[in-house]
């Protein structure tokens, strides 16, 4: 079915009116199997404010590439995509891997838009951390995503199972870090050198061994989690690069479990949730 809007409204009054035999669940459910597009492409939010002349198709699943196993399509408009990544997989290419790649992903599936598109990147997350990542679909929608970053008004919380058990129930961690390489950085105290660096957290739990934390940071430095921790005594676990001596996940420890953003067109809130992966819990000992 495609129909043309003939007034601005909400998509949830528009399919309602549109499928006057479909209960709001069946609705809902048909929303998020992707089965609903507007300009070509799949909205997933009720709420999606519609104006005259857009085009909303309801129909089967459409013809784009799948999503490979683990990564999950949170979020999708004209203007940005949000995407839960699972560990393991790579937010960009390195000089060993170009294709597997959730950007090479997300580009394949994006050119099947209609019309084409394509993805920019906004920031990234390590290989071997899962969760929450966002994607500009613009290099408008780039420019707004990151000034965003830069101006740390984005809300970045994290989930880190670490070894030991810190003694405070809370702490904030100060320093500044010093990139020395590709994929190496080091902390110093030093107000003359590297980037200040901010991570606050808590705990959320408790093992023998390890010790469940929430994690927020106000900026954002390249592996500044994994390195804050470890200098305090408390290396994530699996990050063998920063003194971990256990892998009880096998993969790192990190979760990017939330993410808060302003959309880049319109300056709404929005908010996204990743829970975290079944294994944090069964393995905390």
């Amino acid at each position: 079915m495609r129909h043309q809007v003939p007034a601005s409204g909400s998509l949830e009054s528009t399919l309602a009116s549109l499928l006057t035999q479909a209960s709001r669940r069946t609705r809902k459910q048909m929303l998020a199997a992707g089965r609903v597009l507007v300009n070509g492409v799949v909205i997933r939010r009720a709420t999606t404010r519609l104006a005259a002349g857009d085009v909303v198709e309801i129909g089967a699943r459409g013809t784009r590439p799948d999503l490979p196993t683990g990564l999950a399509l949170v979020y999708e408009d004209a203007q940005m995509i949000v995407v839960d990544k699972p560990a393991g997989l790579l937010t960009i290419a390195t000089a060993k891997e170009r294709e597997r790649t959730v950007y090479a992903h997300l580009m394949s599936y994006t050119r099947a838009r209609r019309p084409p598109a394509r993805v920019f990147i906004v920031h990234r997350l390590d290989r071997e951390a899962s969760g929450l990542v966002a994607f500009a679909c613009s290099p408008v929608a780039k420019q707004a995503l990151q000034a965003q970053f830069a101006e740390h008004t984005v809300d970045r919380t994290y989930l880190a199972i670490v070894e030991g058990c810190p003694e405070a129930t809370a702490g904030t961690i100060r320093s500044r870090l010093i990139e020395e390489g590709p994929g190496r950085v080091r902390e110093t105290r030093d107000a003359q050198q590297g980037r200040a660096a901010v991570t606050r957290w808590r705990i959320r739990d408790r093992g023998v061994r390890h010790t469940l934390l929430e994690v927020q940071i106000d900026t954002g430095r390249r592996n500044q989690i994994r390195v804050q921790l470890a200098g305090v005594g408390h290396p994530i676990a699996g990050d063998h690069l920063y003194g971990a001596k256990t892998d009880p996940l096998r993969r790192l420890g990190l979760h990017a479990h939330v993410l808060g953003i302003d959309h880049p067109q319109t300056g709404e809130r929005l908010r996204f949730v990743s829970p975290p992966p079944a294994s944090f819990r069964s393995r905390l000992d």
